[in-house]
């Protein structure tokens, strides 16, 4: 089984958390983090900082580690690297993504999230309790 290592970003702007739609492949129309795949030779937080230049055009700070997810999905298995992060500012531009909406702590629920990123979602509501 193939093994995927990716780093996703959890952009908290004031009391709302970043969420990017899926508008591509397998799991197309649903919810996640925003990142990307590791290349060889990056770390966790050199892949997500040139990630989402890549996907949104946008500059981050990775303020701190929140947790790693493992999940097996039917054809690979997936471990994510997760980070809080802020905005250096406010520019976001969807380049691969079909929809985002930055949701309250409370409505993270409302969107229907992969199940690794389910796992995230968990994580952070007791982080941010």
């Amino acid at each position: 089984m193939k093994n995927i290592h990716v780093a996703a970003a959890i952009i908290i702007k004031e009391d709302k958390i970043f969420c990017t739609q899926r508008g591509y492949g397998e799991f197309k129309d649903m919810w996640e983090f925003p990142g990307g795949k590791l290349e060889i030779g990056e770390t966790s937080e050199q892949a997500l900082v040139r990630e989402i230049k890549e996907e949104l055009n946008a500059d981050i700070k990775i303020n701190e580690f929140l947790c790693t997810v493992d999940y097996t999905y039917p054809t690979f298995h997936l471990t994510m690297d997760c980070f809080i992060c802020s905005l250096k500012n406010d520019h976001i531009e969807l380049l691969e993504a079909e929809n985002a909406k930055f949701l309250k702590k409370q409505d993270l629920n409302s969107v229907d999230f992969l199940p690794a990123d389910i796992i995230v979602v968990e994580k952070l509501i007791n982080r941010l309790s």
